[in-house]
């Protein structure tokens, strides 16, 4: 099977129902899981898959899972959250699977839940997804009815009960701590890290908190081993990649590919390349985000390492394409108009460094730019790096704007020179 999480996803058709998604093999590795695996050897498994969470951090999946307190002595309750909140723009993949393949979601979710030795789940939705809520509710409600959420699942002692809540929906509820925050009915505001979730998270229990493609994938490596989702990859990260593209391209879309796959083999063999008279420019690896990369970085594989190694980041997986009229100025300008308005509020440099940045921009975007704006939009992506904000929302959407001073620093001057956007 190359394409596990998507296989059973027909474009224009509702998913499968239970029946049809078990007569396709679903809740088998849900069976074996939970009758006659331990939680140490689920995880174990996952851990030597070398599944990474697909939300955008990377971060080794059985490795979150190990930092929960297990045992008899654990603090309970222990709480799943499948972070479905899907705010990134150009991010939709998770929406693909949420809508197409609900039940696998699920399945995911009670091994997952198990391999912590946690009885509750919850899936965070973010709230315009009002289809896949839907069928979410369809999906889950139907598996209430068969026994396979509940108490005593498949006999095996083990209960679970799953529950969706749609978001109200912020940017910043894709930080697992303010998710957490949101999901307590509280500000959607990031905590203090220490206490980390896994140990002290949800209504202070330890939680762990993971994407839903993440999720999706659990079901795969338990039914079919660790070593054939490695080999599914082309690079020592295990497991296909949900990539998307958008942006002025042939045919924009999503589709499952090796984790590794170029950016060149995704936009000119997948998304069929640029529209007729256009040319790529730049591109937003994975989502808005990340660092743009230029055309000279076609061949760049798109996985964790490749592009940390190209100074960028994989973030969602789904791309933006930039075409050579698009203009690079009013882009980042759109962007930094959007994490200004959806930052939190709750540290300083990101509640007044957001506007700041994006007030220099439009200046410069509607010509009346100055010289030595170049250098505050500079000193900006300094003083709002990794280290200097309460969490990753401000360091993020400094991303696309240091790249492009760095890779487009002309358009900046040319700008202030002619005193207008030349692209319009």
């Amino acid at each position: 099977m190359e394409r596990p999480l998507t296989h059973n996803i027909v474009p224009g058709k509702p998913p499968l129902s239970l029946a049809e998604y078990e007569k396709s093999g679903g809740y088998q590795a849900a069976r074996k899981a939970l009758t006659s695996m331990s939680p140490k050897e689920i995880t174990e498994m996952v851990k030597a898959s070398n599944l990474r969470g697909r939300g955008g951090a990377g971060f080794p999946t059985a490795q979150k899972w190990s930092f929960v307190p297990m045992g008899a002595d654990a603090p309970q309750p222990k709480y799943l959250v499948v972070n479905a909140d899907e705010m990134e723009p150009g991010a939709f993949k998770d929406r693909l699977l949420l809508e197409g393949d609900p039940h696998q979601l699920i399945e995911g979710v009670m091994i997952s839940a198990f391999a912590i030795e946690s009885e509750i789940a919850y899936i965070f939705l973010r709230k315009t997804y009002t289809l896949a809520a839907r069928r979410i509710l369809t999906a889950i409600a139907e598996a209430y009815e068969k026994g396979y959420l509940g108490k005593n699942i498949f006999g095996s002692g083990v209960n679970l009960s799953l529950h969706l809540h749609e978001s109200a929906g912020r940017y910043i509820c894709g930080e697992e701590t303010a998710l957490l925050n949101a999901l307590e009915g509280k500000r959607a505001v990031p905590r203090n890290k220490p206490p980390f979730p896994p140990v002290v998270g949800l209504w202070g229990k330890p939680t762990v908190t993971n994407n839903v493609e993440t999720i999706c994938n659990i079901p795969h490596i338990i039914a079919n081993g660790a070593a054939w989702f490695r080999a599914l990859s082309r690079v020592p990260d295990g497991g296909t990649k949900i990539y998307g593209v958008s942006g002025k391209v042939q045919r924009p879309g999503a589709w499952e590919l090796p984790l590794g796959t170029t950016i060149r083999e995704i936009i000119e063999e997948h998304a069929g390349g640029m529209k007729e008279g256009l040319q790529l420019r730049a591109v937003l690896p994975g989502g808005a985000s990340t660092d743009l990369l230029t055309a000279d970085h076609l061949d760049v594989k798109m996985d964790f390492n490749s592009m940390q190694a190209a100074d960028s980041r994989l973030g969602t997986g789904t791309m933006v394409a930039i075409d050579d009229r698009t203009c690079i100025v009013g882009l980042v300008l759109n962007i930094m108009r959007f994490f200004a308005q959806e930052s939190c509020g709750w540290c300083t440099p990101c509640r007044e460094g957001l506007p700041w940045a994006a007030k220099l921009l439009a200046a410069i975007e509607e010509g009346h730019g100055l010289p030595e704006d170049i250098e505050r939009l500079e000193l900006l992506t300094r003083l709002l790096s990794p280290g200097h904000t309460f969490c990753a929302l401000a360091p993020g959407a400094m991303e696309p704007l240091q790249s492009a001073l760095k890779y487009f620093e002309d358009d900046f001057h040319r700008h202030i020179k002619e005193r207008r956007c030349p692209w319009k």
